[in-house]
């Protein structure tokens, strides 16, 4: 039996790792990471569940489990082709840009936003095949 092999649900992605953020407006959000980041919507529950996707990736925008309380922050990271282009439409739909297109000694090429729901997305281009060990890491053993 392969452990690793997930059955198949129209309803959900084939990949493994599905981020669930929640936005006080998730109509809003929607139309904001369609426009801003080229993501594509899957499927939606009225106005309160979504599922948005991106490459071979998705995510599921919610609204608040405990309206009136705090919307708890996060961090993803997001793999594309090339990261100069998909920074260009972000900054031109206005997003707020924490950081721009940098390079890195690890081999990734990265710029740092902040959603509409103050969510952190970094955003990785790969420049360069390099070892952890090249640039201070240590490798696992695997």
């Amino acid at each position: 039996m392969d452990h690793n092999r997930l059955p198949d649900n129209l309803s959900m992605p084939a990949c493994t790792i599905i981020p669930v953020l929640e936005y006080e407006n998730v109509a809003a959000a929607i139309t904001w990471f369609i426009n801003t980041f080229g993501f594509t919507e899957r499927w939606r529950a009225d106005n309160h569940r979504a599922q948005l996707a991106f490459g071979g990736g998705a995510i599921v925008i919610r609204e608040p489990l405990s309206p009136g309380k705090p919307i708890s922050r996060t961090s993803v990271l997001v793999r594309v082709k090339d990261v100069t282009a998909h920074y260009e439409r972000a900054h031109k739909q206005g997003a707020e840009i924490l950081r721009p297109p940098s390079n890195f000694p690890y081999g990734e090429r990265q710029y740092v936003v902040k959603d509409l729901g103050g969510h952190i997305w970094t955003f990785s281009q790969t420049i360069a095949n390099v070892a952890p060990e090249e640039w201070g890491a240590i490798s696992a053993d695997l």
